[in-house]
């Protein structure tokens, strides 16, 4: 491992340690894209209802971290909080005051995984099966 020079040295210490990808981290909380499960956007994190994708990803993924976005209000984040730890998972709420991203919630892991789709884009409805409805003529037939 070589030495840090003199300017290196200076560097780091007015602008912090070396980071890798910077905007890819301010942009998704804190993590990087290669580590991430799944991704809601504020809107989507601010709906009543909790994205059963989420819930899913947790249960199946018990080693994950969750981050929320800090610049959003509690109220809207404490289900998704409840949720963690139903499933026992760590989170951070993450407050950029420099910059607000558009991401409201991040599943990651803590190395890469490299999963192609991670945005949701709609809320899965968990309908239950119905009975094929008979018709009239049916009824009256015994069909």
């Amino acid at each position: 491992m070589k030495k840090p020079n003199v300017e290196e040295v200076l560097q780091q210490g007015i602008y912090g340690a070396l980071e890798t990808k910077p905007d890819e981290r301010r942009k998704f909380l804190g993590t990087i894209r290669e580590r991430i499960i799944v991704v809601l956007k504020k809107t989507q994190v601010a709906e009543t209802d909790i994205y059963p994708q989420v819930e899913k990803e947790m249960a199946a993924n018990p080693q994950a971290h969750l981050y929320l976005n800090g610049n959003m209000d509690y109220s809207t984040l404490s289900k998704y909080v409840k949720l963690a730890s139903k499933y026992k998972l760590e989170h951070t709420i993450v407050t950029n005051k420099e910059h607000d991203s558009e991401i409201g919630l991040v599943l990651a892991m803590e190395y890469a995984i490299d999963k192609e789709e991670i945005y949701i884009t709609r809320i899965e409805l968990k309908l239950p099966e119905q009975k094929k409805k008979k018709g009239f003529f049916s009824k009256m037939f015994n069909r």
